[in-house]
């Protein structure tokens, strides 16, 4: 930076050619519009953690400690060791009551796949048909009218 000098003790500060005058801009950029130029993000996607799936041998062994847990604070720490929620533990004796290991074996989620219908593609190969016959029935119809209309005159 040079420094001009002006008559008494007074000084002037001046910047450099090419350097910003006074704080950078808000995006980090040079107010001027060269020197440095920000680097853009990294592009990378961090990867979503896939959601567990707990088996129905994993579930009874933690109802079975939870069971076994009798001091104070007990079942909150097996709780958060294995990263659960009391309202996990809740539904799962719920299942364990109702039917044991079919109840409990995780289930898919969203829409269940409809079964196929056995004479939909029956259905379809008729439709087709229908289409096609049809269209050669119009046909014919037209090829009949203009004959009529030819021996008429």
């Amino acid at each position: 930076m040079k420094t001009i000098k002006i008559t008494g003790s007074r000084s002037l500060h001046v910047a450099p050619v090419g350097s910003p005058e006074g704080a950078p801009r808000a995006t980090g950029g040079d107010p001027t519009g060269g020197g440095d130029v920000a680097t853009p993000p990294d592009p990378e996607v961090i990867a979503k953690k896939p959601r567990r799936r707990l088996s129905a041998q994993y579930k009874l062994r933690i109802l079975q400690e939870a069971d076994r847990c009798t001091d104070s604070g007990q079942l909150g720490r097996l709780l958060r060791r294995e990263g659960l929620y009391s309202s996990s533990l809740t539904r799962w004796r719920r299942l364990r009551d109702q039917g044991g290991l079919q109840a409990m074996a995780p289930k898919t989620r969203g829409r269940k796949r409809l079964d196929k219908n056995p004479l939909s593609d029956e259905f379809a190969a008729l439709q087709k048909q229908n289409q096609i016959l049809s269209k050669k029935l119009w046909q014919a119809e037209r090829t009949i009218a203009v004959q009529k209309k030819f021996r008429r005159s």
